[in-house]
C-alpha cells in the first residue's frame, strides 16, 4: 500500500521505517526545508536518527498536498501545538474514504484532546491513535517493541496493526481513544517531575514514589476526561510513564534533570534542541485539572516551576508536606 507519514522528526521517520519496511511505499512529508534536503541528499535522518538508512520506498515530499494525493491512510506525527494548523492544511484535499491516524502526543493548545479536533475538522471519519512506550531510535533498530492503536472503527484499527505488526514489533488495538491520548500526554508531565528529583539528586525511592503516585493523577484527571482505568494501566498509559521517566532517552526526563541541577527553562530546552512536549502538557494538565476538580500535588507543582518560577526545592516540600491520608 501507499500511505503518508506527516512529520519526518524522530518519532515520525521510525514509523516511516517501520511501515517501509514492512513493504508498503511511504510518501514522508516534512515542514522543515532543510531537513527535506538532508534526507533526500543524505538518505538518512541525521538530524534525529543518524546512521539509519532510508529504503528507497521511502519517498520524501515537502509539498503536504502532493504527500497525501490519492492517499487513503494518513499519519500525523508533528508536534502537538502544529496539529490543529496541520489538519487546516489537508482539510479539503483528502482522497475518497481517507483515514487519519497519529503518533502526536499531548493536548492542543485549547487544551483539547486531538480526537475532538479531528471531529472537529473531518466530522465523521475513521481516526486512531498510535501510542505506547516506544523511543524511537530503539524502533527504527528493529528492537523488540509492543504499542497500542485505538480506533473509532474496528476496520480501521485491524487494518492499522497488519501495516505495522512485524516480528519485532507488536500491536495491541483498544477503541479507547481519550484512554490512550491520556496517557501519551500526562506521561510527559511527570517524566519532568522525576527528572527534576534526579537531578536534585533525590534518589530511586523518590523515583519510585513520584512515578506511583503521578499515576494516580493521570487515572484521576484520565477517567474525567472519559478514559479506561485498563487502558491507563496498560501499555500507553503505565507502560509510557514507566518508560519516559526511567531512562535518558526520554527528552522530559532530560529536561527535568537540567531543572533540578538549576539549569533555567529555556537553556534546558536550548539543551534538548528539540521540542519538549512535556512543557505545554503541564499548563494544560494543570488547567485541565482545575476546569474538573481534580487533585494533581505533582503536576500543580511542576507548573509553579515552569510558569511561575517556583524553586524545586521548595516545590519538593509542598509535596512532601501535603498531610498524611489513606493511600
Amino acid at each position: 500500500m501507499r500511505l503518508a507519514v506527516l512529520g519526518a522528526g524522530a518519532w515520525g521517520t521510525a514509523l516511516a521505517l517501520q511501515l517501509a519496511n514492512n513493504g508498503h511505499d511511504i510518501h514522508l512529508w516534512e515542514f522543515d526545508k532543510r531537513l527535506v534536503k538532508i534526507l533526500k541528499e543524505e538518505r538518512h535522518n541525521s538530524v534525529y536518527l543518524p546512521g539509519i538508512v532510508l529504503p528507497e520506498n521511502i519517498f520524501i515530499y515537502d509539498d503536504i498536498l502532493e504527500a497525501i494525493k490519492d492517499i487513503q491512510d494518513i499519519f500525523l506525527v508533528v508536534p502537538s501545538h502544529a496539529f490543529h494548523g496541520t489538519l487546516l492544511t489537508i482539510d479539503g484535499y483528502l482522497a475518497d474514504g481517507a483515514r487519519i491516524a497519529w503518533g502526536t502526543k499531548g493536548f492542543t493548545q485549547e487544551n483539547q484532546l486531538l480526537h475532538n479536533v479531528v471531529a472537529d475538522v473531518f466530522g465523521e471519519i475513521p481516526m486512531a491513535i498510535v501510542s505506547g512506550p516506544t523511543f524511537a531510535k530503539e524502533v527504527a533498530m528493529g528492537l523488540p517493541t509492543a504499542i497500542t492503536v485505538a480506533a473509532n472503527n474496528n476496520d480501521f484499527a485491524k487494518d492499522l496493526a497488519q501495516h505495522l505488526h512485524s516480528d519485532s514489533f507488536r500491536v495491541y488495538t483498544s477503541s479507547d481513544i481519550a484512554g490512550v491520548e491520556v496517557g501519551g500526554a500526562i506521561k510527559n508531565v511527570l517524566a519532568i517531575a522525576v527528572g527534576i528529583a534526579d537531578g536534585m539528586g533525590f534518589g530511586a525511592n523518590a523515583r519510585c514514589a513520584l512515578i506511583t503516585r503521578g499515576l494516580a493523577e493521570l487515572s484521576r484527571l484520565g477517567m474525567a476526561l472519559g478514559a479506561k482505568q485498563e487502558t491507563l494501566m496498560g501499555l500507553s498509559g503505565l507502560g509510557d510513564l514507566v518508560l519516559t521517566c526511567t531512562d535518558d532517552q526520554s527528552r522530559n526526563r532530560r529536561f527535568g534533570i537540567a531543572i533540578g541541577q538549576g539549569a533555567d527553562k529555556r537553556t534546558a530546552v536550548d539543551a534538548i534542541g528539540q521540542v519538549v512536549e512535556g512543557i505545554a502538557a503541564t499548563r494544560a494538565t494543570y488547567e485541565l485539572a482545575q476546569q474538573h476538580g481534580i487533585d494533581m500535588p505533582i503536576t500543580e507543582q511542576i507548573f509553579n516551576i515552569l510558569y511561575h518560577n517556583a524553586n524545586p526545592e521548595e516545590a519538593a516540600q509542598a509535596i512532601l508536606g501535603r498531610s498524611r491520608k489513606s493511600e
